[in-house]
Protein backbone atom coordinates (compact mmCIF):
# COMPACT_ATOMS: atom_id res chain seq x y z
CA UNK A 1 0.00 0.00 0.00
CA UNK A 2 1.55 3.45 -0.73
CA UNK A 3 2.14 6.06 1.99
CA UNK A 4 0.30 8.76 -0.04
CA UNK A 5 -2.91 7.10 1.00
CA UNK A 6 -2.03 8.51 4.47
CA UNK A 7 -0.35 11.49 3.52
CA UNK A 8 -1.25 14.02 6.45
CA UNK A 9 -0.60 17.66 4.67
CA UNK A 10 -3.72 16.70 2.77
CA UNK A 11 -6.34 20.00 1.82
CA UNK A 12 -8.59 18.69 4.97
CA UNK A 13 -5.87 20.05 7.13
CA UNK A 14 -4.20 22.66 4.87
CA UNK A 15 -7.85 24.31 4.50
CA UNK A 16 -9.28 23.95 8.49
CA UNK A 17 -6.12 23.80 10.37
CA UNK A 18 -3.53 26.46 8.94
CA UNK A 19 -5.34 29.40 9.70
CA UNK A 20 -4.46 30.24 13.21
CA UNK A 21 -0.80 31.25 13.93
CA UNK A 22 -0.86 30.17 17.39
CA UNK A 23 -1.52 26.32 16.56
CA UNK A 24 1.34 24.01 16.08
CA UNK A 25 1.02 20.31 14.30
CA UNK A 26 2.35 17.40 15.93
CA UNK A 27 4.98 15.39 14.18
CA UNK A 28 4.39 11.57 13.30
CA UNK A 29 5.11 8.22 12.10
CA UNK A 30 2.71 5.92 10.25
CA UNK A 31 3.77 2.25 10.30
CA UNK A 32 2.17 -0.55 8.80
CA UNK A 33 2.82 -3.93 10.27
CA UNK A 34 1.05 -7.13 8.74
CA UNK A 35 -2.43 -6.91 11.11
CA UNK A 36 -2.24 -3.27 11.88
CA UNK A 37 -1.02 0.32 11.38
CA UNK A 38 1.11 1.89 14.40
CA UNK A 39 0.89 5.98 14.45
CA UNK A 40 3.55 7.79 17.36
CA UNK A 41 2.66 11.50 17.94
CA UNK A 42 5.40 13.81 19.50
CA UNK A 43 3.54 15.96 22.01
CA UNK A 44 5.72 17.08 24.80
CA UNK A 45 4.53 19.17 27.15
CA UNK A 46 0.95 17.61 26.85
CA UNK A 47 -0.85 15.37 28.93
CA UNK A 48 -3.05 12.65 28.54
CA UNK A 49 -6.41 14.77 29.16
CA UNK A 50 -5.21 17.82 26.72
CA UNK A 51 -5.61 15.28 24.08
CA UNK A 52 -8.27 14.31 21.97
CA UNK A 53 -8.61 11.45 19.10
CA UNK A 54 -11.49 11.15 16.80
CA UNK A 55 -12.19 9.02 13.68
CA UNK A 56 -14.02 11.06 11.46
CA UNK A 57 -17.11 9.08 9.13
CA UNK A 58 -14.89 10.19 5.94
CA UNK A 59 -11.99 7.81 7.73
CA UNK A 60 -9.92 10.65 9.15
CA UNK A 61 -8.45 10.14 11.76
CA UNK A 62 -7.80 13.80 14.39
CA UNK A 63 -5.64 14.26 16.81
CA UNK A 64 -6.27 17.70 18.84
CA UNK A 65 -6.09 19.44 21.82
CA UNK A 66 -4.29 22.12 23.72
CA UNK A 67 -0.98 22.90 25.44
CA UNK A 68 -0.29 26.18 28.00
CA UNK A 69 2.77 27.76 28.40
CA UNK A 70 3.52 27.34 31.75
CA UNK A 71 2.32 29.87 34.59
CA UNK A 72 6.25 30.33 36.05
CA UNK A 73 6.67 32.91 32.72
CA UNK A 74 4.28 34.90 33.59
CA UNK A 75 6.21 37.55 35.05
CA UNK A 76 10.04 38.53 33.66
CA UNK A 77 11.05 37.95 30.22
CA UNK A 78 11.34 35.23 27.63
CA UNK A 79 14.51 35.84 25.58
CA UNK A 80 14.04 31.99 23.60
CA UNK A 81 11.08 30.38 23.07
CA UNK A 82 11.26 27.44 21.12
CA UNK A 83 8.96 25.13 22.95
CA UNK A 84 5.28 25.05 21.40
CA UNK A 85 2.13 26.42 23.10
CA UNK A 86 -1.36 26.54 22.18
CA UNK A 87 -3.78 24.29 20.11
CA UNK A 88 -2.44 21.54 17.86
CA UNK A 89 -4.39 19.61 15.17
CA UNK A 90 -3.37 16.62 12.97
CA UNK A 91 -5.45 15.07 10.64
CA UNK A 92 -4.66 12.20 8.48
CA UNK A 93 -6.71 10.35 5.89
CA UNK A 94 -6.76 6.33 7.19
CA UNK A 95 -6.90 3.32 5.05
CA UNK A 96 -10.36 2.17 4.13
CA UNK A 97 -9.26 -1.44 6.15
CA UNK A 98 -9.15 -0.08 9.79
CA UNK A 99 -11.36 -1.20 12.04
CA UNK A 100 -12.49 1.89 13.56
CA UNK A 101 -14.53 0.01 15.98
CA UNK A 102 -11.06 -1.20 17.52
CA UNK A 103 -8.60 1.59 17.49
CA UNK A 104 -6.47 1.69 20.95
CA UNK A 105 -4.69 4.73 22.15
CA UNK A 106 -2.09 5.38 25.10
CA UNK A 107 -0.17 8.24 26.29
CA UNK A 108 3.07 7.66 27.83
CA UNK A 109 6.28 10.37 28.26
CA UNK A 110 5.04 12.32 25.30
CA UNK A 111 4.05 9.99 22.64
CA UNK A 112 1.17 9.17 21.64
CA UNK A 113 0.83 5.29 20.22
CA UNK A 114 -2.17 4.31 18.08
CA UNK A 115 -2.48 1.18 17.26
CA UNK A 116 -5.21 0.64 13.93
CA UNK A 117 -6.03 -3.07 13.52
CA UNK A 118 -6.42 -4.39 9.99
CA UNK A 119 -10.45 -5.11 8.77
CA UNK A 120 -10.38 -6.11 4.94
CA UNK A 121 -14.41 -5.81 4.99
CA UNK A 122 -14.44 -2.57 6.61
CA UNK A 123 -17.12 -0.03 6.43
CA UNK A 124 -16.36 3.65 7.82
CA UNK A 125 -17.29 4.97 10.88
CA UNK A 126 -16.88 7.83 13.21
CA UNK A 127 -15.79 7.83 16.64
CA UNK A 128 -13.88 9.33 19.47
CA UNK A 129 -11.06 7.23 20.86
CA UNK A 130 -10.34 7.13 24.38
CA UNK A 131 -6.67 7.83 25.15
CA UNK A 132 -5.35 4.98 28.12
Amino acid sequence: MSMSLFWPENKFENSLFRTNRNSWFPPLDFHEEEKEYIMHAELPGATREQVNIDVREDNTLVISGETKKDEKYNEGNTHIQERRYGSFTRAISLPRNVKTNDITAKFQNGILEVKLPKDENKTSSGRKIDIK
